[in-house]
């Protein structure tokens, strides 16, 4: 199936670059013209835009996401267009190119292309969406004067792609984030049960260097109090973070305040902690907080950032620390703040929220806390493009988010699949239907640029905000006995189609991304 699949983007590649242009591109500018296809109208050959192929099959049309038309290809009968236009004068550097899209599917090839900028052409095939619009981007580096974005499709009678709002930016420059993270949380079992880890050439390493020598330079860990497996607790976190500082890395730890995964959609307190009064709720966050850190902090791996909670959108340690009673979770949300600057008062301190694109929950959450009187450092967002809406949403989220309340922010969790195939018996999360969510192809390349464009969103946050971005379990790859569920030892993994390591465990092109962050 893979190999049919590279054959067909081999062949579609082929014709875009058979396609003849005009000598001279119908604009000459550094900025696109006519991005939302409305300055003449429904037109034969909108403004500003160069056609080629079955040129009859490309126009512009009434029914636009913002305005009033849209850029459609659709024709009759079997058609290959490409609708385009050259940008000149550009400086060198990083850039992306967005577009929102819908598609009715069906098509032998459908791209959206950065092409003749000094390299290789770049693209992102646009998913089946036939009744919703979504946003899709591609980055490349220009390396001339000028470069081409191209909308291409090849197609039977009847079959039709419409593009609106394109964009064209250059990535911010001479910025390095702060944070490249990855999260490390299940490594240490996944090793006991078994797991190797290679570099793309097929040398067996460390996946801890492999990571490092990619660029990555923090590590995040989770904590459980007494999971069943007894990995994630305090004695695997302290093995874990003594691997982490020997790289040279920095670690940020991630309480969840439970036994097991802690999400918006749990909140479930310890076993231990069943039945405890605020009061004692408060205690034992400080204590266990405290407990764990200081304990880094004796073996000199102190924790240079923690998250007190994990995706708390709804709150922690539910019922009793609910958003229902802010009054209850400001409490318990400073009992561990608190802990963290006891033991170290550099130490950053997270607030750590699920659906990064969903600016009316994070500015409602983050105006509570700050009317509560929660101190914190860092604001920070899980994004998956595939849940969390357009990539428009999540910079629209931190960048709001950053000025509002002047605070740095990371996207502490992201991650996207290389295949949706299965490595395992567990179904995977990552699945061919979510796959067409965010415009980026199941596969290598795919799972690269939806990587690349969340870090070029946090490096693009105004005054220098963006802080950084963890990718969720880079190597989290399947094996058995290391599965998901800490109480279940027959459970899989439905993660390992978004791992940074293929299904031979060897390092995908995704793991460059850290080098440009």
């Amino acid at each position: 199936m893979h190999k049919a699949k590279a054959l067909l983007a081999a062949a579609a590649l082929a014709v875009v670059a058979g396609l003849a242009a005009p000598a001279s591109p119908a604009a000459a500018a550094s900025t696109v013209t006519n991005p939302g296809f409305e300055s003449n109208g429904a037109s034969q050959t909108p403004t500003g835009w160069s056609e080629s192929g079955t040129v009859a099959a490309s126009k512009s049309e009434a029914g636009g996401r913002s305005g009033g038309y849209r850029g459609t290809h659709w024709s009759a009968s079997a058609y290959t267009v490409e609708t385009y236009q050259t940008l000149t004068g550009l400086t060198t550097g990083s850039y992306t190119l967005s577009a929102w899209v819908r598609s009715g599917g069906g098509q032998s090839a459908a791209f959206l292309a950065m092409k003749n900028c000094g390299g290789a052409q770049a693209q992102v095939n646009i998913p089946t969406s036939s009744s919703t619009w979504v946003q899709v981007s591609v980055t490349a580096n220009v390396s001339s004067t000028s470069c081409t974005l191209s909308v291409y499709s090849s197609a039977a009678a009847n079959q039709w792609i419409n593009v609106d709002d394109v964009t064209f930016t250059k990535n911010a420059t001479g910025t390095s984030l702060q944070v490249k993270g990855g999260d490390l949380s299940s490594l240490k079992k996944n090793e006991d049960f078994g797991a190797l880890y290679y570099t793309s050439s097929g040398t067996q390493g460390d996946a801890i260097a492999i990571l490092k020598n990619a660029g990555m330079n923090y590590a995040r860990l989770k904590v459980w109090v007494n999971p069943a497996d007894g990995y994630n607790n305090k004695a695997r976190v302290l093995t874990m973070a003594q691997r982490i500082k020997a790289q040279g890395l920095k670690l940020l730890v991630d309480f969840h305040y439970s036994d097991s995964w802690a999400d918006p959609g749990k909140q479930v307190p310890p076993a231990a902690w069943s039945g405890y009064s605020l009061a004692q709720l408060n205690t034992a966050v400080y204590n266990h907080t405290y407990d764990v850190l200081n304990a880094l902090k004796a073996q000199g791996t102190t924790a240079d950032m923690v998250q007190v909670g994990n995706e708390i959108n709804p709150g922690m340690l539910l019922p009793t620390g609910s958003t229902s009673n802010w009054g209850n979770l400001s409490q318990l949300l400073k009992s561990g703040v608190n802990a963290v600057k006891a033991v170290n008062s550099s130490t950053l301190v997270m607030l750590h929220l699920a659906e990064g694109g969903d600016n009316a929950t994070f500015r409602w959450w983050f105006d509570q806390a700050v009317a509560y009187g929660v101190p914190f450092d860092v604001i920070g967002a899980s994004y998956y493009c595939y849940w969390h809406g357009p990539m428009s949403g999540l910079q629209n989220n931190l960048n709001d988010m950053a000025s509002r309340y002047g605070k740095p922010v990371i996207v502490a969790e992201t991650a996207y699949g290389f295949t949706t195939a299965q490595d395992d018996g567990e179904s995977n999360i990552f699945n061919s239907s979510l796959a067409s969510a965010c415009g980026y192809p199941a596969g290598a390349t795919g799972q690269r640029d939806a990587f690349q464009a969340v870090v070029n969103i946090v490096k693009n946050v105004p005054n220098g905000r963006g802080m950084g971005v963890f990718y969720w379990e880079p190597a989290w790859t399947a094996q058995a006995g290391a599965g998901w569920d800490p109480a279940n030892p027959s459970s899989g993994n439905g993660w390992e189609n978004q791992a940074l390591f293929d299904y031979n465990s060897r390092a995908l092109t995704a793991m460059s991304v850290y080098g440009s962050m």
